[in-house]
């Protein structure tokens, strides 16, 4: 994490340095300067500059490197908990293809996302229900 921190840190400084040279390089070429890439160019920096400045953040408040950032460190050591996960749920497919059609028809002919919505519908409460039906009911 700390080299990722300092990558952008770099890349902050590498790209308002590279602003520099592109304005008076505009100035002695053509005389005056060119917005677009300036501002383009310095908002690189800028751009670098906050994510260096939010993983500064992450790496501070998380209380140092985590097990994914070391070396020496075995797949063991950053087993956490990810979440739970349904491994026989067909919900998720049907949702993706509800979806699918839903963006299809946001690029063919509006008329179709209104057939996709209501199945958006039912297979979005069908995955997030599946637990209350069945053996699973209480």
């Amino acid at each position: 994490m700390k080299t990722n921190i300092n990558l952008f840190w770099i890349l902050a400084a590498f790209f308002a340095l590279l602003a520099a040279v592109y304005v008076v390089w505009e100035i002695i070429a053509v005389g005056r300067v060119e917005w677009v890439g300036a501002v383009a160019i310095g908002l690189c920096s800028v751009l670098s500059v906050f994510i260096a400045f939010y993983l500064r953040l992450v790496y501070r408040n998380q209380g140092g490197e985590l097990a994914e950032d070391r070396l020496d460190a075995d797949i063991d050591d950053g087993e956490a908990e990810q979440g739970f996960f349904s491994p026989w749920s067909w919900w998720p497919v049907a949702l993706a293809g509800a979806a699918a059609i839903a963006f299809l028809g946001l690029s063919i002919s509006f008329w179709i996302v209104a057939y996709a919505v209501p199945l958006v519908l039912v297979a979005l409460v069908g995955w997030v229900f599946e637990y209350y039906r069945g053996n699973f009911g209480r």
